[in-house]
């Protein structure tokens, strides 16, 4: 059953106790009310604190429950790590290579300019000596290979030297900066989740159901608590079709609650645009065939504030509605 279906049914109730009644001076019945919560788990983890009971009254911020953190925990330290990594490989890239290891690179390069002007010159001394048929054309066949391996050898050194000197490519200093702020984000998504798992109440209220005990397991998504907001109430009734010309939000109205000594001021502050068959008990017997619509009525009495949930009422609507 959803939340405003049990409110519903709470309504209902109230008017079955009321009996049959209408538009007319018995003015239009109801129940007090008021806006419900419903906290949900942000992971199926076990829960492992209960920190109020059921009808507590509780300060907003207040600990409601904890669901166990240590898987949450767990995936938030490897997105740290993660983030660590991706802002270091930025930072890598961004400063460019070390004066160590573009040193490095120039030696290398002599190394291997040096070895390429040697097999350059034992291919042309080779040369000469077939040409006086003092070594055979395998010989210089091997050394024609090994002085182009070494002119390879220098062109590779030279590039490496050149792309040191050149520093990183803005398209790869780009790609390590989203990388960075990948990961950064899923931190701070991680960071969110975890702190949920200490269910708080977002505004001062009365708890009303704690669904789950200690150590069970809730479906993620699920109401873990419901709570009505600790504000002045309202009062929930049915505006029959003939009436609701009258009625829009702001109308003013009068209140009698059950048990309560005199009138309570108010205002109406919804009214369904959707109409709905009526309940046959809200209505007189010449309309139970009628749409009704449902209205919200704000108590604007700071007394009002102390009523129970669920105390049936009579809401008379200034201009002749329900009165």
């Amino acid at each position: 059953m959803t939340l405003r279906a049990a409110t519903s049914a709470a309504g209902v109730a109230a008017l079955l106790a009321l009996g049959a009644c209408g538009g007319g001076s018995a003015g239009l019945p109801g129940t007090v009310e008021r806006d419900r919560i419903e906290l949900v788990a942000e992971a199926s983890e076990p829960i492992i604190e209960l920190a109020v009971h059921e009808g507590d009254r509780v300060a907003a911020g207040a600990l409601i429950l904890r669901l166990d953190p240590r898987v949450g925990t767990t995936q938030l330290e490897q997105a740290r790590a993660s983030a660590r990594a991706a802002g270091a490989r930025l930072l890598e890239l961004t400063r460019g290579a070390r004066s160590e290891d573009v040193a490095q690179a120039r030696a290398q390069l002599e190394g291997a300019q040096a070895q390429a002007e040697s097999e350059a010159r034992e291919l042309v001394r080779q040369k000469a000596l077939l040409a006086q048929h003092l070594v055979s054309a395998t010989a210089v066949d091997r050394q024609q290979l090994a002085a182009d391996s070494a002119e390879a050898e220098r062109k590779r050194a030279t590039a490496a030297l050149l792309e040191l000197e050149r520093g990183t490519r803005s398209e790869q200093i780009d790609q390590a900066r989203a990388s960075a702020s990948e990961a950064e984000a899923r931190v701070a998504e991680l960071e969110i989740s975890v702190g949920r798992l200490a269910v708080r109440a977002p505004e001062a209220a009365i708890v009303d159901a704690l669904p789950y005990k200690l150590g069970e397991r809730p479906v993620k998504g699920g109401p873990v608590a419901v709570l009505l907001a600790d504000r002045t109430p309202f009062v929930r009734i049915y505006v029959p079709e003939p009436m609701r010309a009258g009625v829009r939000a702001g109308t003013r109205a009068s209140v009698t609650v059950d048990g309560v000594k005199g009138t309570l001021a108010g205002s109406v502050r919804f009214v369904s645009s959707e109409p709905a068959f009526t309940p046959y008990y809200s209505l007189s017997s010449s309309d139970r065939s009628r749409l009704s619509y449902l209205a919200e009525v704000s108590l604007t009495d700071a007394s009002a504030r102390a009523l129970p949930s669920g105390l049936p009422a009579v809401v008379h609507l200034e201009g002749g509605g329900g009165g």
